[in-house]
């Protein structure tokens, strides 16, 4: 089969095209026939030698693929060989054809077509894990996501606003702020000309917000920790400021404050299964609805695997960048 490799850690030079033998299906898995993947920000990150395999893994880039089942044990599942599914993987995306666990297949909703399938599951499965099971935000709470026009934050602003919930993000530009707010954020704070934290404050009345998903870490928590309501809770899912801060742990110990993270990929099946589990009785109605949409920036054959990363990391996309397998 056809794949991308990272021939070496560096820029998106070092994805190339390659000839891989087909994966080896293992016990609970199944073969797809890969029709397109989704791009996401671990990839850059294992690309440049910064993000490491988990054991058994594939060494190939990718972690959400949509496409056709092709083989593999389905007893019980109520899949047939032929069916169109999306899929959360630990790697081995990017390819013609990729394995997965059962577990965390779940169907293609309908109307979707598989691009926008592809986009779905490493940014649903992330959201919903983060904001509402270890961030536990509740009926009437206020959330923040950082980085709105993100493949995260897109789709934490739809799902959270969906849900009921009053939601605020930040974004790089009042352009990308607008589109933040198309989605259903009440707001949308340019972080390069605005201070979130004051804004956060003045817009709850004084009280602040309850759920933070922070992909930037850094220097963010402290002016996060000044606009969370006492009892809110920071969930970080990646460092892209920096791993280090210098917190005062006395609004941590007066406030009930949780400074919390995780991260996803070298979690077991039987905890990604869970979440699929409550994605298809939460999210996905909303997306066979309408209600909820899948925000596609680009698509890229596979053998463009490279300019695809070129555009993940210059930060212009609103949304999710995709690899298409022709």
């Amino acid at each position: 089969m056809r794949a991308i490799e990272i021939v070496q850690p560096g820029g998106p030079e070092v994805l190339q095209i390659c000839e891989r033998p087909m994966p080896v299906l293992k016990a609970g898995e199944v073969l797809i026939k890969v029709h397109a993947a989704g791009v996401n920000r671990p990839d850059v990150f294992q690309r440049t030698g910064n993000y490491p395999v988990p054991p058994g893994a594939s060494d190939l880039p990718g972690l959400e693929v949509s496409g056709e089942i092709v083989d593999g044990d389905l007893s019980g599942s109520g899949l047939r060989k032929g069916d169109m599914v999306c899929a959360l993987v630990q790697g081995g995306g990017y390819a013609e054809y990729c394995t997965a666990p059962l577990e965390q297949c779940l169907p293609v909703p309908k109307g979707l077509d598989a691009v926008e399938a592809a986009s779905l599951p490493e940014t649903f499965f992330t959201v919903w894990s983060n904001v509402f099971d270890r961030g536990a935000l509740a009926e009437g709470e206020v959330f923040l996501v950082q980085g709105g026009t993100s493949g995260i934050g897109v789709t934490a602003i739809q799902l959270v606003s969906a849900m009921g919930h009053r939601v605020f993000a930040t974004a790089g530009s009042d352009e990308k702020c607008r589109a933040c707010e198309s989605l259903g954020a009440e707001r949308g704070i340019n972080y390069k000309t605005e201070d979130f934290s004051e804004l956060l404050k003045a817009a709850t009345n004084g009280r602040g917000v309850d759920v933070i998903l922070d992909m930037v870490g850094g220097e963010y928590i402290n002016r996060e920790i000044r606009c969370l309501a006492d009892d809110g809770r920071i969930v970080l899912i990646a460092l892209l400021g920096g791993s280090k801060a210098q917190v005062d742990l006395g609004h941590v110990l007066r406030r009930r404050l949780t400074i919390t993270g995780s991260t996803l990929r070298p979690r077991p099946v039987a905890f990604k299964a869970a979440i699929g589990k409550k994605l298809l009785q939460h999210a996905w109605p909303m997306l066979e609805s309408g209600r909820i949409k899948p925000v596609i920036y680009k698509t890229f054959p596979l053998e463009q695997a490279s300019a695809a990363h070129a555009l993940m990391e210059s930060s212009t996309h609103v949304g999710k960048i995709m690899l298409k397998v022709q």
